[in-house]
């Protein structure tokens, strides 16, 4: 995986990343950055800008692809692309990912665990709907 640090985004992505996962959509879903396809695979295009891991977490290879899939994943929550009752997965494949891109099972489970206590506003949608007239 080949990026670059950025200002307002730390990271952006030089070529495309394919991941399966386990989050299968009903219909494709396809945005300018992101693709996930009814079988689980997750496209995200080069171009493709994130922050790295969140809070006083050192950045290194071993959760630099996690933690891009994990945004990826956030977003097309956040864009009422995907339901909010697929975090859980999303954050299960954070970890899965870091494992095996060689971070320490400690260090795995305690990013799982901390997505899972303290992600749900990360992945709420910013879509706001428009009040509605009496």
């Amino acid at each position: 995986m080949k990026y670059t640090k950025r200002r307002l985004w730390k990271y952006k992505l030089h070529s495309e990343e394919v991941v399966q996962t386990t989050i299968k959509p009903d219909a494709l879903i396809i945005t300018e950055f992101i693709q996930l396809d009814y079988n689980g695979e997750l496209k995200i295009f080069a171009g493709y800008c994130w922050d790295g891991p969140s809070g006083p977490v050192l950045h290194r290879p071993d959760n630099m692809r996690g933690t891009l899939v994990h945004d990826a994943l956030y977003q097309l929550m956040r864009e009422n692309h995907l339901p909010q009752s697929e975090r859980q997965q999303a954050d299960e494949m954070l970890r899965s990912i870091c494992l095996e891109d060689g971070m320490s099972p400690f260090w795995a489970n305690l990013f799982y665990n901390t997505v899972r206590k303290h992600g749900a506003k990360a992945a709420q949608s910013n879509v706001q709907e428009a009040p509605l007239k009496k």
